[in-house]
């Protein structure tokens, strides 16, 4: 019971944020480093593949430019991919999901990703709500695990 009341004192301290543009940004409670191992380790854990972890202020380094810590973090199934682009192949062009994780100008981290609610209404999907109700539950489950 303690536990559960804790987990619920910290969750009710994170900030989340739904912006018109479909996008879901959630406060972190850790680095950018920190929150890209958990999300990493958290679709993992469900059997799912990451495809690529592109760390977008290295790469800016790279060509003497500076960025504050931030990372991509690329992943999908198959299993959930496919029936939302056999319902319409233009969810390929958003597929695999991705995750983005921030650090913003006042010291704070972020993680960014797409509602797939969003993604459907974008592409047009109808009759897929099983594939998107998978989706957008493994998205919230991963972001909490990452952010907190």
């Amino acid at each position: 019971m303690r536990a559960s009341l804790l987990a619920a004192a910290l969750f009710s301290c994170i900030q989340v944020v739904h912006a018109a543009d479909g996008l879901v940004t959630i406060q972190s409670v850790n680095d950018v480093k920190t929150t890209a191992d958990k999300l990493v380790a958290a679709v993992e854990g469900k059997d799912i593949k990451v495809f690529n972890r592109i760390d977008h202020a290295a790469g800016a380094k790279s060509v003497d430019m500076e960025l504050a810590p931030t990372e991509l973090v690329i992943f999908g199934s198959p299993k959930v991919g496919t029936p939302l682009m056999q319902c319409a192949p233009t969810m390929g062009i958003d597929l695999p999901l991705k995750a983005l994780i921030w650090q913003d100008a006042d010291g704070k981290v972020w993680l960014a990703y797409y509602d797939p609610a969003y993604l459907a209404e974008r592409h047009g999907i109808e009759g897929c709500e099983e594939p998107l109700k998978k989706a957008a539950g493994a998205m919230k489950m991963f972001a909490a695990a990452a952010t907190q």
